[in-house]
């Protein structure tokens, strides 16, 4: 789910927000600068909680049971990796974690295994080859650290595997395939990447406009590596990646266009279903495909002149912080669409799936100006180092029906107005798990490592949330490090 827009602070009553302590532990974190972090992991296979507690000179590792008991906690020096940041995790059969420290050019990756055991460590060396690659993500899968580049001259990407105390690399091939750019002329796959770099989705987790947006996505499943590209304003096309054989497959999904009309396109992927968005400022469609079959579940066409009767909120436009703006004429919003880039982010719990659909401007549009006759306001749309977003949501139940209900705060809501009503808090990380969410971080006062468990939902005694006035940030939810 979104991120939420501050409003009303002053009248609430609470700042518990569904939100619990689970754990303290002392600590004095002394020696934190700038290589300093917290960061909180599951074992996939035995849910033990881990929390790797670094400040400039020392690594605490503590050790927790699925019921979040504290079971074991190991400290060392950070001897020759002080200038370097935690970039992934792995873990063994017998549930030791492997921790991948990076310089940040990531010129210098050192692999650290830990025994929790015998209170041990057995540092490793990988050597990257910055000198003919260059870094595009990082994934974590099944307790596998996974680490994407590409090769600079060759039409490949390159995947390397790390498990255990192994690294196994293994070029990906898009030499065979082809590729265009926005305007259907052919291109080669490196020009392909140099203009749409790949961005990362956050599969299982919400992912903002300022990401969905991007018309290259890598998302990390269970043994594949779905890549989905959009940059052909009439289709979709999608590389799925074996990661047990390494075999590509190609797939192509159209997009239901009108082919004289010149639209923006884009898509997101999910539970192997396809979302495809297509927009001018005469009409809008959305698209849900089956992926394995190519079958069209839902066909959704808006024009101008219609209403938007599948959406739960309004038709809305924020400018940086502010509180959002109502559009309240769907022509007037499809304008404003086409004048942005374009997207369309999906996240499912356990009932629904919440669909946002909008934009978000770049610095380098030309102005644009457009006039709501029902509520009058006039937006530049390129008004130099202003976020510009706009932007609807719609829910979706199991049966792939539009509903409209009451939208709560998601647990990541509230995690984001705990920490804007916190400003203290430093070095926090999210672990998002199946039914909370644990914000971890560094209390400086009472020297303490804190984890607060974070839920979907209001707590009984709320009725309002203060910022359930919602907005998508054009920016991703920071935390310090990493």
């Amino acid at each position: 789910m979104k991120k939420l827009l501050l409003i009303l602070l002053l009248t609430c009553k609470s700042a518990l927000f569904s939100q619990t302590i689970l754990n303290s532990y002392p600590i004095n974190m002394r020696n934190s600068g700038n290589y300093s972090q917290i960061l909180n992991v599951e074992n996939s296979k035995t849910h033990d909680v881990f929390a790797f507690i670094a400040d400039d000179k020392n690594l605490a590792i503590l050790q927790y049971n699925k019921a979040l008991f504290l079971t074991n906690e190991l400290r060392t020096s950070r001897s020759n990796i002080e200038d370097k940041l935690i970039i992934g995790y792995s873990f063994d059969e017998d549930g030791n974690p492997t921790l991948y420290w990076s310089s940040e050019d990531f010129k210098s990756i050192v692999l650290i295994k830990y025994d929790m055991t015998n209170k041990a460590i057995k540092p490793l060396k990988f050597s990257f080859p910055y000198s003919k690659e260059y870094f595009i993500a990082t994934f974590q899968k099944n307790n596998v650290f996974y680490l994407l580049s590409k090769d600079s001259e060759q039409q490949t990407l390159t995947l390397y595997k790390f498990k255990d105390d192994t690294v196994e690399e293994k070029p990906l091939d898009f030499s065979t395939f082809t590729f265009q750019n926005r305007n259907t002329q052919p291109i080669t796959f490196n020009q392909f990447i140099r203009d749409y770099p790949i961005e990362k989705i956050e599969v299982g987790d919400y992912n903002p406009l300022s990401r969905s947006i991007k018309k290259s996505k890598a998302y990390m499943l269970d043994n594949r590596l779905i890549l989905t590209f959009d940059q052909n304003p009439a289709k979709t096309q999608i590389f799925d990646v074996n990661l047990e054989t390494y075999e590509i497959k190609e797939k192509n999904f159209p997009q239901s266009m009108a082919e004289k009309s010149r639209r923006i396109s884009n898509s997101f992927f999910l539970d192997d279903r396809l979302y495809q968005i297509n927009t001018n400022s005469e009409e809008l469609q959305l698209d849900i495909k089956d992926y394995n079959t190519g079958e069209t579940i839902k066909n959704i066409k808006v024009s101008k002149n219609d209403t938007i009767k599948f959406k739960n909120s309004p038709l809305l436009l924020q400018i940086e912080d502010q509180k959002p703006k109502e559009i309240k004429k769907t022509s007037t919003f499809l304008k404003y669409l086409s004048a942005l880039d374009f997207g369309i982010s999906v996240f499912k719990n356990s009932q629904n799936a919440y669909i946002t659909i909008g934009g978000i401007t770049q610095q380098d549009r030309s102005y644009y100006s457009f006039y709501d006759d029902v509520q009058p306001f006039q937006i530049n749309l390129s008004q130099y180092g202003q976020n510009q977003t706009a932007y609807f949501e719609s829910i979706l139940n199991p049966k792939f029906e539009f509903i409209q209900q009451r939208q709560e705060p998601f647990a990541s809501d509230n995690i984001y107005y705990f920490l804007e009503t916190n400003k203290k808090i430093r070095l926090q990380n999210t672990l998002p798990l199946d039914d909370f969410s644990i914000l971890s971080y560094y209390d400086s006062a009472g020297k303490q490592f804190i984890m607060r468990k974070f839920t979907d939902g209001f707590t009984p005694d709320e009725t309002t949330n203060p910022i359930i006035d919602k907005a998508v940030f054009s920016k991703s939810f920071k935390f310090d490090r990493p």
